[in-house]
């Protein structure tokens, strides 16, 4: 595999972090070397957030991806700053149902998902961010599946055990879509 670095932005709170989180845990349980950096405002629900994943074969010199190979965007402001830092011949996955502009860029591929409003009609309130992964893991394979649901199990905290069905259940919707 070559290298992927990831970048997913949005507002904190839509689960941009966890997502995060669960792809590198994924890329972990591949053997992959990995990094994960989150990064958000002050305001944490509501302000911005943002999550810097690198899924690579060998040791990774910065954590920080400033050109990524796939963009999620979870909200406009995402796509309007880091749209034209995706890197020639990369993807960007848009949340449709919050993000009503199109992509202006021809030399990258683009995938709109309504993510926001599968999860809500899926009775999934809160699991678009999963919806937009399992989209992300259709697209790329950035890992099998079996180590997908175990970079889920791996990031559910015990104490939420029963989300871990949720989750599931979202990246399926996701990869179907």
């Amino acid at each position: 595999m070559k290298d992927l670095n990831v970048l997913l932005a949005g507002f904190g709170g839509q689960g941009v972090l966890f997502t995060g989180k669960v792809m590198a845990y994924a890329g972990l349980m591949e053997g992959k070397e990995i990094s994960w950096l989150p990064s958000y405002g002050p305001e944490m629900r509501g302000g911005t957030a943002n999550c810097s994943v690198c899924i690579s074969d060998r040791p990774i010199g910065s954590p920080l991806v400033v050109t990524p190979d796939v963009l999620i965007a979870m909200n406009l402001p995402s796509l309007e700053k880091f749209e034209d830092s995706v890197v020639p011949g990369g993807l960007i996955i848009v949340d449709s149902s919050l993000i009503d502009k199109k992509v202006e860029r021809a030399d990258v591929r683009t995938v709109y998902i309504s993510a926001s409003e599968l999860a809500d009609k899926n009775d999934l309130k809160g699991s678009a961010n999963m919806i937009i992964l399992g989209k992300m893991f259709r697209e790329t394979g950035f890992c099998s599946e079996e180590n997908l649901l175990k970079g889920i199990k791996k990031s559910v905290p015990a104490r939420k055990a029963e989300l871990y069905d949720t989750n599931v259940r979202a990246v399926r919707i996701g990869m179907s879509n």
